[in-house]
């Protein structure tokens, strides 16, 4: 008994105790839900969402070097194509962190505060790292969201949108999107 003491007490005093996790895809690298299920503070919009590895804005970068928007309403309600209907793209970026508590760093800090000792660790108590992510939603022309479960143009909007995704993730000069016209 006195050794799983031992044991546990050793490998919360040398490790980080998650406190927030931010998602990883099961099965797929995006996904397809209500955006306030993702983040409390998003709209109750289903949306396509996927983790961007890239810097914050370059999504914006290649939407309107892709459709030549000339900086105009890049995102919001940007036209595209699919065979030959018109749908409507928006999309929003958000940050989700993985944060986790040094433990041992605080028990130091706390007792060198018993001891009348200002703190060492005090801005290493917590680790942050932030994750960014894309939220694509699209329209139909009667203001309808593709991406609903029972939206009859579904399964051909979410095929474009992956095949969105991977030409964005793999694109690093947006210009040569100007040369091939796919999706």
């Amino acid at each position: 008994m006195r050794n799983i003491l031992v044991i546990t007490l050793t490998v919360l005093m040398t490790s980080c105790i998650p406190v927030k996790v931010a998602p990883k895809f099961k099965n797929e690298d995006y996904k397809i839900i209500q955006a306030k299920k993702f983040k409390r503070k998003l709209s109750r919009e289903t949306s396509f969402i996927f983790k961007d590895p890239k810097n914050e804005g370059e999504f914006y970068k290649y939407l309107n070097t892709k459709f030549q928007l000339k900086d105009n309403n890049v995102g919001l309600n940007t036209p595209f194509k699919i065979k030959g209907e018109t749908f409507y793209l928006t999309y929003s970026e958000t940050e989700k962190e993985d944060k986790s508590v040094n433990l041992p760093l605080v028990l130091i800090d706390v007792k060198r505060e018993s001891n009348g000792n200002n703190s060492l660790f005090e801005s290493h108590h917590i680790n942050r790292t932030g994750h960014w992510y894309l939220l694509l939603t699209v329209y139909d022309k009667e203001i309808k969201n593709c991406l609903l479960d029972n939206h009859p143009k579904r399964e051909n909007v979410i095929e474009y949108l992956k095949s969105m995704k991977a030409e964005y993730l793999n694109t690093a000069n947006y210009q040569e999107l100007l040369f091939n016209k796919k999706p």
